[in-house]
């Protein structure tokens, strides 16, 4: 665990407008950062197996899928990574049945409790049996579409745990926030409410994903990203332990794709990514799940 103590005290710097000389342009937002920490290039802070999800939110048929799921298949996946896709609900027993038992199967949300008179919500006992090994929560659209804050998050991890589901805990700002120089604030409330619910990480995962970036095109630079998930590392470690700082994954999602994955992936404390729109296209999410590769990089 390398995060330097300074990063709890250090402030994000406001976001600078992008140039707008080509339409085209990825815009990425400014923030301050060492370079001698930047430029590092070593092998990942935890000590977990690097992990990608694919999110496939509401997206797919029948058949669009049935073509994804013998595209991830045929692909050829470094074995040094764990995958995880995340189908809509109503494809998760057509994608369990048909996927390769090398790629895990996530939903993207679930109840807070046990089921019952909830119309619409599905039970974390109705997905595991169903063979669901995993459970996306708090992402950004379930918190600033939905409405749902963070203590009702908190306690739907705790719940899914307890049912043996594993746990993506998503966090990340909005572009207000960042621009503010509210990112870790905002963070690290998110990391709170996972904290007061959970009593055992060794089935939790922690997403990474600025508002700002999600389906935009914009993308944290590495060195953004970066910075982010050593703070978040060190807030574990400050107010859980050092263990757990040691060992949970802090993956980044926002825009990520086979064209940047590999340079993101290069970063001390970025254990992998979730992904969204590229996870859709199975060559690319298969590439991107390969960019463990990166990973393997000597200082």
């Amino acid at each position: 665990m390398a995060a330097p103590s300074s990063l709890a005290s250090s402030r994000l710097a406001a976001a600078a407008p992008a140039p707008q000389h080509h339409h085209h342009q990825n815009h990425q937002l400014r923030l301050g950062c060492s370079r001698r920490r930047a430029q590092r290039l070593v092998a990942m802070a935890g000590s977990g197996k690097f992990f990608v999800g694919g999110n496939w939110k509401c997206n797919g048929t029948k058949e669009s899928i049935s073509k994804l799921v013998s595209d991830l298949n045929a692909a050829t996946l470094e074995s040094d990574v764990d995958v995880v896709v995340a189908p809509p609900f109503i494809y998760i027993d057509q994608v369990k049945s048909s996927l390769t038992d090398r790629i895990e199967v996530s939903a993207q949300n679930t109840w807070i409790g046990k089921g019952g008179a909830f119309t619409g919500e599905i039970s974390a006992e109705q997905l595991v049996d169903i063979g669901c090994q995993w459970v996306i929560l708090g992402h950004s659209e379930r918190r600033h579409v939905i409405g749902e804050d963070d203590q009702f998050i908190g306690k739907k991890a705790a719940y899914a745990l307890s049912q043996n589901l594993k746990v993506m805990a998503c966090i990340g700002e909005l572009l207000e926030e960042r621009e503010a120089g509210k990112t870790f604030d905002v963070c690290f409330k998110q990391m709170k409410a996972f904290a007061d619910n959970i009593t055992d990480w060794k089935n939790v995962v922690i997403a990474y994903e600025p508002v700002w970036a999600i389906g935009t095109g914009k993308v944290a630079s590495p060195e953004q990203a970066q910075e982010v998930h050593a703070a978040v590392r060190d807030w574990l470690k400050t107010n859980v332990s050092a263990d757990v700082a040691s060992t949970v994954r802090i993956i980044y999602g926002g825009s990520v794709n086979a064209a940047n994955c590999a340079e993101l992936a290069k970063k001390e404390d970025i254990d992998g990514f979730l992904v969204g729109g590229a996870s859709l296209k199975g060559p690319d999410f298969a590439t991107i799940c390969n960019s463990v590769t990166s990973k393997k990089v000597t200082a």
